[in-house]
């Protein structure tokens, strides 16, 4: 693999056994997480010794401290990587319900990182109007900074503004959502009689290029969200379409397991006049990308905030 490939994943069983593997024998390099893969997690029976011993705290306090608990072991499983300079990061995400307030986020960002304490764990931050206020002043503190939820071009290019404002020792991803775009705009592509499967890629590496054209050697773009659901393609399309240097990609495990024996070579670089040039057949056939953007940003945000909340009230049941 020419890119950095992080789990996009976790619980504590997990972390104990495959993880520790992978990270060993240099499969990946990193690991995200989000409300999705935290949710998830709780429901697993490994959890329940914690959740007792947590019970008389509030729903979100008992959330933190598994989260952290949990963050902090896979900063230490990953610690030897990061101590090469070979990535050796583990993302965690503030409370989606903050997406519009600065203040709270850069608060929570803060007080989640004194908790964690790890010098390689990566806060993720929604890219929005608020998100690009606390990167930059979580970069200017030191903090290695997660842009998540991207999908636009004007996202990805504040959201490296904000965090190159911080020193070049901090390292910077920039989550780029793929697969979204594929499973939202198939139908309409199909009724047009146009390639399917392709914009999602094809806007991640435009989102790329300018990236790099940028050259900062501390920012990178994360392909997030490529995970296949179309059954008639491979879990890899994604990877041998977006495996390029200067990346990380984030996988879910069982697309770890589909290619960590396989040699990927390098994709085709597409220029962006030729993606461009792809692109422009959308706004004939009724696709609006300003529009798709938002919505999917909206959605996403939406998913995240149901899956805190689920989580939270998951919690106070079982407690």
């Amino acid at each position: 693999m020419v890119s950095s490939v992080w789990v996009d994943y976790l619980d504590r069983e997990f972390l104990d056994t495959t993880f520790k593997e992978w990270v060993e024998s240099k499969v990946v390099k990193g690991l995200t997480s989000n409300p999705s893969i935290f949710a998830n997690a709780l429901k697993k029976e490994v959890y329940k010794e914690d959740l007792k011993k947590l019970r008389g705290k509030s729903p979100k306090e008992i959330y933190e401290e598994i989260a952290t608990k949990d963050i902090q072991k896979a900063c230490d499983i990953l610690e030897p990587l990061y101590d090469k300079g070979d990535d050796g990061y583990a993302s965690i995400e503030v409370d989606p319900r903050l997406i519009n307030d600065a203040k709270g986020t850069i608060d929570e960002a803060l007080r989640l990182y004194d908790k964690i304490e790890r010098d390689n764990v990566m806060i993720k931050i929604p890219a929005n109007e608020a998100g690009y206020k606390a990167m930059e002043e979580l970069a200017k503190r030191g903090i290695n900074i997660n842009a998540t939820l991207v999908f636009s071009p004007n996202q990805a290019m504040r959201s490296l503004e904000a965090i190159s404002k911080g020193p070049r020792t901090i390292d910077g991803v920039i989550s780029v959502f793929v697969s979204r775009f594929d499973r939202k705009l198939n139908p309409l592509l199909a009724r047009q009689n146009l390639a399917k499967d392709r914009v999602g890629f094809f806007n991640a590496i435009k989102i790329y290029n300018q990236i790099e054209a940028a050259g900062y050697p501390n920012i990178r773009t994360l392909f997030a969200s490529t995970g296949v659901k179309q059954d008639y393609l491979p879990k890899d399309y994604y990877v041998k379409n977006l495996n390029l240097p200067h990346s990380v990609m984030t996988l879910p495990p069982d697309v770890i397991e589909e290619i960590k024996d396989k040699e990927i070579e390098e994709s085709f670089h597409f220029q962006t006049k030729h993606i461009d040039a792809f692109l422009s057949f959308l706004s004939p056939a009724g696709i609006n990308m300003q529009k798709v953007y938002q919505e999917l940003f909206d959605e996403g945000v939406e998913a995240f905030v149901k899956a805190f909340e689920e989580m939270l009230n998951s919690i106070k049941e079982k407690v």
